[in-house]
């Protein structure tokens, strides 16, 4: 924090934003956030950004000292960004307007809850501070579904999600046993493959589904799939399948662009639009029926259901966004505190502990699946995984049971 030339009086001045994709959690990280802050005598305002940085660039805030305790607490138990969000990535030249605007407001810490690209935000709009002499402290709250923040054993957002995915998974999986045949689920994660993954924690029996797990930790081979599908509906007379949107072949390309002969929808920023389309699970599905002659093949895209669902939450992922607002504000108040980005590390069989690491530690930067996770074939995962994501989801799980009555003999139809 660089000496205090800041233009809000006496006082400290809290700003916070929501940035990137919402969870199911992300509100608990802001509500802990506010209501830590607003312990602390030196606080006298803190406020919210609505829609990310492009709220605090267009001076779009909302006062939350004036918000009651009672509502802040409804909307913890919310999902999705009750702030709001963007998609907005800041350049260097962003961030100095986005400086300007905290300057103006007197801010004295700035929290961004997000992923990669809100860490690297916040690394820059420090870096400003610094060299503009502001006192600002800068801290990145940790948020993604997709789980890849580097130096983190996991992240807020990621647990409710993986809970939802294997939760679809297992009542694919029944749906798929009552009326045999191919169903192929596509679930999110660019480079990630963590909520792919989390979809084999919907196996309970040795024969249930998804018995064929497709992550882009691997190289995506469209004949070794098909052939994959083919042994496995051999085997069961059936094949439940999850894939990444980020599979892709051995040059890189990904595979929806490479079925789809390039006839892709492109973002805002020249990226290949994989989620909220059913681009690949359609096209999955159509060389399935194509060149293996399987008629009843179904696909579905899980899309943005998997960020916010309502009622599908860990409540160790609750607490634990909860903590890391509550953290955030704790490193940032503290004598000789510095910037950073709080980070979940885990203790022992399953505890957490909260550590504040340095912003560069952090930005821009992209954890994937470790290999002692994903097993030799590359269609699973190992029990270190499953290890690893038992204790994030919660409890209270659905445990699918089986008929377990014996054949009646036949009379008439004798083999």
């Amino acid at each position: 924090m660089a000496a205090d030339a800041n233009a809000g009086g006496p006082g400290y001045r809290v700003l916070v934003a929501q940035g990137g994709g919402p969870t199911a959690v992300i509100n608990q990280s802001l509500v802990g956030l506010v209501l830590e802050a607003r312990r602390h005598a030196g606080v006298t305002h803190v406020y919210g950004a609505r829609h990310g940085v492009r709220g605090i660039v267009a001076e779009d805030l909302l006062d939350l000292t004036q918000e009651t305790t009672a509502n802040l607490e409804r909307v913890a138990a919310t999902p999705a960004a009750a702030l709001g969000s963007t998609r907005d990535k800041p350049d260097a030249a962003y961030c100095g307007r986005i400086f300007e605007v905290l300057k103006a407001h007197g801010i004295t810490h700035f929290f961004y809850i997000g992923g990669n690209d809100s860490s690297d935000t916040v690394r820059i709009v420090a870096e400003h501070a610094a060299s503009a002499n502001y006192a600002l402290r800068c801290i990145h709250v940790p948020k993604t579904i997709d789980n890849d923040l580097v130096e983190n054993d996991h992240t807020p957002g990621f647990p409710s999600a993986a809970r939802f995915v294997a939760q679809a998974f297992a009542g694919a999986n029944l749906d798929n046993a009552a009326l045999p045949g191919v169903y192929l689920g596509v679930v999110m994660g660019r480079h990630a493959g963590f909520l792919t993954a989390a979809a084999a924690m919907a196996q309970t029996h040795p024969d249930d589904g998804p018995h064929l797990i497709y992550l882009p930790e691997r190289v995506f081979d469209t004949e070794s799939f098909l052939a994959d599908v083919k042994r496995v509906h051999a085997a069961h007379g059936r094949c439940v399948i999850a894939v990444s949107e980020g599979i892709h072949d051995a040059s890189g390309e990904a595979i929806v662009t490479r079925l789809s002969q390039g006839a892709v929808e492109r973002d805002a920023h020249g990226n290949v639009q994989l989620s909220g389309t059913g681009a690949l699970a359609d096209l999955l599905c159509e060389e399935i029926k194509n060149k293996l002659g399987i008629k009843r093949v179904r696909g579905d895209t899980f899309g943005y259901l998997q960020r916010s669902f309502a009622g599908c939450v860990s409540e160790v992922d609750q607490r634990e966004a909860r903590e890391v607002g509550e953290r955030a504000v704790q490193f940032a108040l503290a004598a000789g505190g510095r910037d950073g980005s709080v980070a979940i590390k885990r203790v022992g069989e399953y505890a957490v502990d909260y550590q504040l690491l340095p912003l560069q530690t952090v930005a821009g930067k992209t954890r994937v699946m470790e290999d002692e996770f994903i097993d030799a074939a590359g269609t699973g995962v190992t029990d270190a995984f499953r290890r690893y994501l038992r204790p994030l989801l919660g409890t209270g799980l659905p445990e699918p049971a089986r008929l377990r009555a014996g054949p009646v003999p036949k009379r008439l139809n004798k083999d």
